[in-house]
């Protein structure tokens, strides 16, 4: 299965440096920031609490839990002192952490939480991992950015193997500030994930990229900070010439997202011997939704999805 996707308190966190700090600060986003302020302080959640509730400012325990992993962001018309008081109880320069919070929230869909890696795929843990070595929350990933549509196609190639993956995701921003998307790839097992290649393609530039055991988690760069309620288009590649026999293809869906498009052009004198559409919460789970699909006459396959709930849309082949 290939799938692509989008943290405690600082206490116990190994201390960052100075210089570490002020890049978290600089590049945002409003709870990595946050998060690594805190760390840098080694302050715990209710620690941090009690210094502010000293400048007589009330912000439940809860709150800044939700700030500093993504799950939640300060409110510009109401939290602004809460946030001043942050920046004074952790030493940081006045509006530090102010100017990422950005413009009040406007009306809209509204935002959910997402889910996590782990409850959606077995290995979830071997994701939180790579994600933390590229600094990143593996939970709040992408969570600042709206999914409106997702279109993929996949080539298999004539020995029934998966060989290229072009992705483009069209997205909205929920708050300003936002400067990256955060992709992941799982190989099939056996694969050799140090050939795998990624690149950026259309709207963004490749950033860092992490691999472990079959996975392989990468960032994508805009050339700037967005703002609220700004469109993005970013289009991707993925080469994994591994030769494994493709069993099809799924993308996992951590936030609901709009339409979802996948297509897949299989080899003409190789066809499969059955193509399903499906649909599931996990990876444990049986398919929700089993939808036989057939070629056209250019022997491609299209799945289309109206919309995708959290959890897993995808194309399984039966070649015998």
């Amino acid at each position: 299965m290939n799938i692509h996707t989008s943290s405690p308190s600082g206490e116990g966190e190994v201390r960052l440096t100075p210089e570490e700090l002020a890049e978290a600060l600089r590049r945002g986003p409003f709870h990595l920031a946050l998060r690594s302020a805190i760390a840098h302080r080694r302050l715990s959640l209710a620690r941090l609490r009690s210094h502010l509730a000293r400048l007589d400012i009330q912000v439940a325990e809860s709150t800044l839990s939700y700030w500093q992993r993504g799950l939640r962001h300060p409110d510009a018309q109401h939290a602004l002192p809460a946030v001043r008081g942050l920046e004074t109880v952790l030493g940081l320069p006045p509006d530090s952490l102010v100017v990422l919070v950005g413009p009040r929230q406007r009306g809209g869909r509204p935002h959910r939480a997402a889910t996590s890696f782990s409850e959606l795929v077995f290995s979830g843990p071997v994701t939180r991992d790579l994600f933390t070595q590229i600094g990143a929350d593996a939970d709040a990933a992408n969570a600042d950015l709206e999914l409106m549509f997702v279109h993929e196609r996949i080539t298999i190639a004539k020995d029934r193997s998966q060989g290229r993956i072009q992705t483009r995701v069209v997205g909205r921003t929920r708050r300003a500030g936002v400067d990256r998307y955060m992709a992941v790839y799982n190989g099939e097992p056996g694969v050799d994930i140090a050939e795998v290649r990624v690149s950026a393609d259309e709207g963004c530039r490749l950033g860092r990229v992490r691999r472990l055991d079959t996975w392989v988690v990468f960032e994508l760069m805009f050339d700037r900070r967005l703002i609220e309620g700004e469109t993005v288009v970013l289009t991707y590649t993925v080469d994994d010439e591994s030769g494994i026999e493709c069993p099809g293809y799924s993308r996992l869906f951590r936030v609901p997202c709009g339409p979802f498009l996948l297509q897949l052009e299989l080899p003409p004198n190789n066809l499969p011997a059955r193509i399903t559409q499906v649909v599931r919460g996990n990876d444990t789970l049986p398919p929700s939704v089993c939808d036989e699909l057939f070629c056209d006459r250019g022997h491609l396959v299209n799945a289309f999805f109206p919309s995708v709930e959290p959890g897993i849309a995808g194309v399984a082949l039966d070649w015998d």
